[in-house]
């Protein structure tokens, strides 16, 4: 039976209780336990997010006209995020509500350019396979052809492979600063060459990491670079949401001039209602995720994130350090940034994953190669120890033959050696239309 709507009011508290006790299953993210989805700092930062998301809950960035203080804070957001990342006067962008709009509407921007310019009806991309699937989305969207390069022994894309896949349809090559599941930047400026020699278009997703990587540069990490400072790159995402700190959804994406961003946007004329523009996917913005990026940028400033890059970066290597003296245990390429992925040569790393959820924590599953996943926060600062110890102990007895506690490794396992990936698809849509069936 559907639930139906309470017949009467209940009180404020009433409700609020209900709904605080909601979370009691969920992943424990303030208390560091969980290594993907929250970005976590202290409470300090989050009620900053709060209250300034709270001050522009009713706007709604759909109309600039109406909150001209949006308009202001989001130019202010896009025009940080630009020098952040070498653009100059030209570079143009918006915010969107998070990863995925950004790169949508990047891929829809290069569509509409690759017709215009091209006269290509129906064009290509090529991506990683270690891209985020967002750009896959964005394919099935806007009916655009997706083609996947393998990457390299050191899990970057190979340039080769990407050359090698270019067709007379091809409007744009894509890299990541860094992927998701290993942490290593691609070869930015190898691409953006190569896009650039045949007249395409260049998207860097800096998604994960563009507001890590600058940072981490200045603290005297060796990161290659991913952005605008590289010739042939022509549009960045980047989200606020994750390491800006922001609340979610924000994220920005850029295009290397106001002419390329012209075909993010969207207009209708002949609507009785009135004369019709928006920049992005959403019709409604909420303004509560606009000011709080404005306000936590402000608040950091280049002090605050250097100071959040310097404790993840310290841990992260203390974590890479304390697994790789884990018998068995190897990270898997040489990551860039706070994120990165190991694997076991002597136990299932899926049953690892989930010893380790039975004491708490929540590690990410991999596959292609089978692996754990881990980003980093500086809220993980103060567990990273616990982690480690946890994490020996658990491969140890696993490595001993003692069971690991029932949860996912068995799925994982089952969809590994199913051959056609048409039928793990099949059993993902079941999956995911059980996990929203009503009640």
């Amino acid at each position: 039976m559907p639930k139906s709507l309470p017949k009467t009011k209940r009180t404020k508290d009433n409700v609020l209780a209900e709904l605080r006790g909601l979370r009691s299953a969920d992943a424990q993210w303030k208390e560091g336990r969980t290594f993907s989805l929250v970005y976590y700092v202290d409470d300090e930062h989050s009620r900053l997010l709060k209250e300034a998301y709270g001050e522009f809950m009713a706007e709604n960035g759909l109309s600039p006209l109406a909150f001209p203080s949006l308009r202001r804070m989001e130019a202010e957001v896009v025009s940080m995020a630009a020098g952040l990342f070498h653009g100059d006067d030209d570079v143009a962008g918006t915010m969107t509500t998070g990863g995925t709009e950004s790169i949508m509407m990047a891929v829809k921007t290069a569509r509409e350019w690759a017709r215009k310019e091209k006269g290509i009806a129906r064009p290509e991309i090529i991506a990683p396979l270690t891209v985020h699937p967002a750009f896959e989305k964005a394919a099935h969207y806007f009916d655009v052809e997706i083609r996947h390069a393998a990457p390299g022994p050191d899990f970057r894309v190979d340039v080769r492979e990407v050359e090698r896949l270019i067709t007379p349809n091809t409007a744009l090559i894509v890299g990541s600063a860094p992927p998701y599941p290993h942490g290593v930047v691609d070869p930015i400026t190898e691409l953006a060459a190569l896009a650039q020699s045949r007249g395409l278009l260049c998207h860097v997703d800096a998604c994960l990491g563009g507001f890590f990587l600058p940072f981490a540069k200045q603290l005297g990490r060796d990161i290659p670079p991913f952005d605008f400072e590289v010739p042939g790159v022509t549009s960045l995402s980047a989200d606020l949401h994750k390491y800006g700190y922001a609340a979610k959804g924000a994220s920005v994406v850029l295009y290397r001039n106001r002419e390329l961003r012209r075909h993010q946007f969207f207009t209708y004329s002949e609507w009785p209602g009135g004369l019709y523009i928006s920049p992005s996917m959403t019709g409604t913005r909420p303004g509560g995720a606009i000011a709080a990026a404005w306000a936590v940028m402000h608040y950091l400033g280049e002090e605050g994130y250097l100071d959040h890059a310097r404790r993840i970066l310290a841990t992260t290597d203390k974590l890479l350090a304390g697994i790789r003296a884990i018998p068995g245990l190897r990270v898997l390429g040489a990551p860039h940034a706070g994120v990165f992925a190991f694997t076991s040569d002597s136990v299932n790393v899926y049953e690892l994953g989930d010893a380790m959820e039975g004491r708490g924590w929540k590690l990410d599953r991999q596959q292609n190669p089978p692996a754990l996943h881990c980003m980093i926060t500086p809220a993980h600062e103060r567990v990273a120890d616990t982690l480690l110890a946890d994490l020996r102990e658990c491969a140890s007895k696993l490595a001993a033959g003692e069971p690991a506690p029932e949860g996912s490794a068995a799925m994982y396992g089952m969809v590994g050696a199913i051959p056609d990936r048409q039928q793990v698809d099949g059993f993902l849509l079941d999956f995911l239309d059980g996990v929203f069936d009503r009640g």
